[in-house]
């Protein structure tokens, strides 16, 4: 999709304030810092629309993007923060959890994943709690330029086995840097649209 036209519609806590309309929505999960804002600043061709904070846990809001009059994009606070106290994170959870089961224009998730890295205790278990809600899934390796080429392969391996991602799960090698793997991911977006 060739984007011109994005607005942050709400920055939602509660049900009662979502959009009400019926456009698709997809949402982005993943650990704080994983790069879901410079993934979403690909997405739409800005920069620093979709603020990517220096400070880990800040999102503590649904964001909802509206793109193109078509669809939403939905930022859903980073998981696996330390610093954030138990209570918030509990409410966060909350939040997420209501929003990702009953929400009926959901119909997709991109769940992120630092590419440098295996998939961290809290990605399994996200990757385990869409599956066993059957929430439609794309999993997206961040930050890929930061290690080398003749690495991937290896990488996305123990991504693969760490998730136990099934040939139906597709998994796509990101970069914001050079772009590698947008269209893929708006591939897999349009699908569901």
């Amino acid at each position: 999709m060739d984007v011109h036209n994005v607005d942050l519609t709400i920055s939602a806590v509660a049900e009662k304030q979502y959009p009400n309309t019926q456009f698709p929505e997809i949402a982005f999960v993943g650990r704080s810092n994983v790069g879901k804002s410079s993934l979403t600043n690909v997405l739409i061709n800005r920069r620093g629309y979709a603020r990517t904070s220096s400070q880990p846990g800040k999102t503590q809001t649904l964001n909802f993007y509206n793109i193109e009059d078509k669809l939403y994009f939905v930022d859903v606070p980073g998981y696996g923060y330390a610093k954030a106290s138990k209570a918030s994170r509990q409410k966060w959870g909350q939040m997420i959890e209501t929003y990702l089961t009953k929400r009926q224009q959901l119909q997709g998730v991109i769940a992120l994943i630092d590419g440098r890295h295996a998939p961290t205790d809290d990605d399994i278990s996200m990757h385990e709690w869409l599956k066993y809600y059957k929430i439609p899934t794309l999993t997206v390796a961040t930050k890929m330029d930061k290690i080398s080429r003749g690495k991937w392969n290896k990488q996305e391996s123990l991504i693969k086995q760490s998730l136990s991602l099934d040939a139906n799960e597709q998994l796509v090698l990101f970069s914001s840097l050079t772009k590698q793997g947008k269209n893929e991911v708006w591939q897999w977006i349009e699908g569901r649209m």
